[in-house]
């Protein structure tokens, strides 16, 4: 399990937008950075601040997962046919802890992960622990026993501001099944992602 190092709502802040989508998040008061300095006029950004404000807002919306297995994911689907920007989101879309996140068994995609790697997820019935496993098209996903009772879980469940996408495909409240892989436009994004620009930003 990576451990979340960054505060909560810090990279919310430094991109200047409520890249979760929470209620609570200070952009929703402020939309200037963080510190002393947070209302300063920002001058031009280049190409390459672009396209890596972009990869940081991506990668940190899945949970700040480790550069390596980001950019593992970006060369998947650079390798893969059709676009490639398109391949990236259907990837990272199909992370295990993803899923979990979707289907509202966790508040969080950090809380998903945690769930995943205390061993109370089942894909197709059978224990799994591995948060960036890549589940398959028809695979179902459910909590376990333990789980179904967790604050936490019944918490997220009653979440108002994000619903169940079209993609995961609930069965009763503790079980989901993956039907497709998502393009960018299925994925409920609170903000605009733009994966073409990371695909560039690897590219170059």
């Amino acid at each position: 399990m990576s451990k979340r190092s960054p505060a909560k709502y810090k990279l919310d802040r430094r991109m200047g937008e409520n890249v979760f989508g929470r209620p609570k998040s200070p952009v929703n008061r402020r939309e200037y950075g963080p510190g002393q300095h947070g209302q300063r006029r920002k001058g031009k950004v280049s190409d390459f601040g672009i396209q890596l404000r972009a990869k940081q807002k991506l990668k940190g919306y899945y949970g700040d997962v480790t550069e390596k297995q980001f950019k593992r994911t970006y060369t998947e689907a650079s390798a893969m046919k059709g676009d490639a920007s398109q391949n990236l989101i259907g990837l990272l879309e199909r992370r295990l802890d993803m899923i979990v996140y979707r289907a509202k068994f966790a508040p969080t995609i950090w809380a998903a992960r945690q769930l995943v790697s205390h061993g109370h997820i089942r894909v197709n019935g059978v224990k799994c622990n591995i948060a960036s496993r890549r589940v398959n098209v028809a695979d179902v996903i459910e909590l376990g026993p333990k789980a179904q009772e967790m604050a936490l879980v019944v918490e997220a469940q009653g979440l108002a501001e994000r619903d169940v996408p079209e993609y995961v495909v609930p069965d009763g409240t503790s079980k989901v099944t993956f039907n497709r892989v998502p393009t960018l436009d299925e994925v409920p994004y609170p903000v605009r992602m733009e994966p073409n620009l990371v695909i560039e930003f690897y590219s170059r």
